[in-house]
């Protein structure tokens, strides 16, 4: 028990028997369930985790290869059918500290928070062992993804190392989030439709053994894809179908004039290119839209900001 509350570590693992036992024995001793998801693994990582499985661990094989999101819920899935008040995700490599446990736990426990998420970036000295070129990617994304979920506090989205009561995942339809590398992004979209406050956690990664399998010439697109169809879902339950908001009106409204004011800029580009001088009525046709969508864009993500629970 942490704070009186149960706590539960889902332990995602994808040919990791290197590394699985030694992230198991080094799950703290007040954890009540340990439940370690072997993804299908080629290697030994289902043998090597039943090995070090003791009295509180559940070890778990998937038939198929589902991916890490689909492993995590799995997990969670069995946690709250254990009773767990608190679901922590653990990844087995052996990356997330187990130190850092209660820094996740007591933002739930004593400010009642819904979910909490490790970050790496909240100082330089956290950076110090992370290779460059996540470092950039993940800057990218913490946009893209702030935009997306309307979580716009929060950053380091792709940080596995999270904390979620079982109050904030009933609310989440877990049928329906990604099962793949944009599982992250899309329950930090469903848990902001459910109105489920969400903070940043300072915890440095630690980085040794592990090896990525993540190819980005797959993960890109359809990270992106996820992205774009995850922002227009929060935006429908949240601003249109729960209750037609000022921010969708905003919103629509000014992607019209921005596209309008594109349109008509392109075309006058084009037909200066082939000799034909665009009128004065044109230019104002082109920039006073184009104008107006994106203050009227500026002006909806300012109200989505607000609209942040945190």
């Amino acid at each position: 028990m942490f704070d009186d509350r149960s706590v539960a570590v889902v332990v995602p693992a994808y040919n990791e028997q290197t590394l699985i036992a030694q992230t198991i024995k080094g799950i703290p001793e007040y954890i009540d369930h340990v439940i370690v998801v072997d993804d299908c693994s080629t290697d030994e990582t289902f043998a090597s985790a039943q090995a070090a499985a003791g009295p509180k661990v559940v070890v778990e094989r998937l038939p198929q290869n589902q991916g890490v999101g689909g492993a995590v819920i799995r997990g969670h899935q069995i946690a709250m059918e254990l009773g767990a008040d608190i679901m922590v995700v653990m990844a087995g490599d052996d990356q997330m500290d187990p130190e850092a446990l209660p820094k996740l736990l007591k933002p739930i426990t004593e400010d009642g928070y819904g979910f909490a998420k490790g970050n790496r970036f909240f100082s330089t000295s956290s950076l110090a062992g992370m290779p460059r070129h996540r470092v950039a990617g993940s800057m990218v994304l913490t946009f893209l993804n702030k935009a997306a979920s309307g979580y716009w506090h929060l950053v380091d989205p792709q940080n596995g190392y999270t904390a979620v009561t079982r109050d904030a995942l009933e609310l989440v339809p877990l049928q329906k989030v990604s099962k793949r590398y944009e599982f992250e992004n899309d329950l930090l979209i469903w848990l902001n439709i459910a109105g489920v406050r969400a903070i940043d956690v300072p915890i440095p990664a630690r980085y040794g053994l592990e090896q990525s399998t993540i190819k980005l010439s797959r993960v890109v697109p359809r990270l992106s894809w996820s992205l774009f169809t995850g922002f227009w879902r929060r935006i429908w339950y949240k601003y249109v179908f729960w209750s037609f908001s000022p921010i969708a009106l905003l919103l629509i409204t000014g992607l019209f004039l921005l596209v309008v004011g594109t349109g008509v800029g392109l075309w006058a580009t084009f037909e200066a290119f082939q000799g034909n001088s665009p009128t004065a009525g044109t230019t104002v046709l082109s920039l006073v839209p184009f104008m107006c969508g994106f203050i009227l864009l500026v002006q909806a993500f300012v109200l989505d900001i607000m609209e942040s629970p945190d």
